[in-house]
């Protein structure tokens, strides 16, 4: 007779990579994790059971609606809200915290509006669906028939930031209260797609109490338990906050390798209120997302590195795995990266040298 779970089982809302590394990590714990797709045939799930998601927005469908009325659908009115831009803009402000100006373009907006009251030169996004650079338009005098009739109500436009770096910060906060955040991370992002993160210090980053009183300010305001990301431009050095992704994070994959406990583990931690000892950076970190490219049997040659591939078809622009390299010594992380050149796309090369440069810059 099979043992049961000390556990109530957690069920994922996707069943794409994110649902599958968060099984991963609770089968150490015996947390059993259950991705489910959005078409799947519903079924009765136990009033202790917990679900969760790893994706903001999901199709109406007979099993979604009927995970709308389970009692322990944790932050569901979250998602809705976070993953509309013209919302999320809204509690940033409502938070009084820092974010590139903007406003909702309406059928009733005018571009004179716009340049006014934002900027001479606005990126307009999609209110939602927009992701991984899809759904963005950067406009200024010269090119607003790029917005149609039919984007008007459904967008919002904000200013054209030019930005001295990309940063995100991940933490998470428990049913109890209790907060945790990881390092913030280094990111570059190439065609709107996040290509690396970088941990490249073990000391704190001197925008570190900035983005945690940020982060955790959103999170007691919303009530949220569970991981939580916040992406950020960084401006004459402080921080503009870009967007906020309520659930694990791309840029948190470092953490499967760099870190004592990775962003997955936390993220089921959190969802169980469970004894958790504070997050440690042990190891300067580099992540590199694969994108588009065809697996490559040689990326499993490579020293101190964990590759992740998803075993999604491989076709343009799509999220196909991830590589995480590790190491105490910096230098020997230079050196695994220069390993790992010919192994990547030629797209990937200046990315590479991006990544070198914050490993060794003091």
């Amino acid at each position: 007779m099979q043992k049961s779970s000390l556990y109530p089982t957690i069920y994922v809302l996707g069943s794409g990579q994110l649902g599958r590394m968060l099984r991963y990590a609770g089968a150490p714990l015996d947390i059993n994790v259950v991705p489910l797709d959005f078409h799947q045939q519903p079924f009765t799930l136990d009033d202790n059971a917990i679900v969760t998601a790893e994706i903001e927005r999901w199709p109406e469908t007979a099993l979604t609606n009927l995970l709308a009325s389970h009692p322990n659908f944790i932050n569901q009115k979250i998602f809705a809200r976070l993953a509309d831009r013209l919302t999320q803009k809204q509690l940033l402000d409502e938070l009084n915290l820092a974010t590139s100006p903007w406003l909702h373009l309406t059928k009733q907006t005018s571009w004179q509006q716009v340049w006014q009251d934002v900027a001479a030169k606005v990126v307009v996004k999609r209110r939602t669906g927009g992701y991984d650079g899809r759904g963005q338009w950067i406009v200024d005098q010269s090119n607003t028939d790029v917005i149609t009739a039919d984007l008007f109500d459904e967008t919002i436009a904000e200013a054209f930031i030019p930005f001295d770096g990309e940063v995100s910060l991940v933490g998470a906060r428990f049913a109890d209260g209790r907060t945790y955040f990881y390092p913030i991370t280094q990111n570059l992002q190439q065609q709107g797609i996040l290509r690396y993160s970088v941990i490249s210090s073990l000391t704190p980053h001197s925008l570190q109490q900035e983005a945690e009183q940020m982060l955790g300010k959103i999170m007691q305001h919303l009530d949220y338990v569970g991981v939580m990301a916040m992406e950020c431009f960084v401006v004459d050095g402080h921080l503009l906050i870009n967007e906020l992704a309520p659930r694990v994070h791309n840029s948190g994959h470092w953490t499967q390798l760099g870190a004592n406990i990775s962003q997955f583990e936390l993220h089921l931690r959190a969802l169980l209120n469970l004894p958790t000892p504070a997050l440690v950076a042990r190891t300067p970190t580099v992540m590199i997302n694969l994108i588009g490219t065809e697996h490559h049997p040689d990326w499993l040659a490579l020293p101190y590195a964990q590759l992740h591939w998803y075993g999604k078809e491989v076709r343009a622009g799509r999220k196909l795995g991830h590589i995480n390299i590790a190491h105490p010594d910096v230098q020997q992380l230079v050196n695994i990266l220069q390993q790992a050149q010919p192994l990547l796309p030629e797209d990937y090369q200046s990315g590479l040298a991006w990544a070198q440069q914050q490993l060794l810059a003091k």
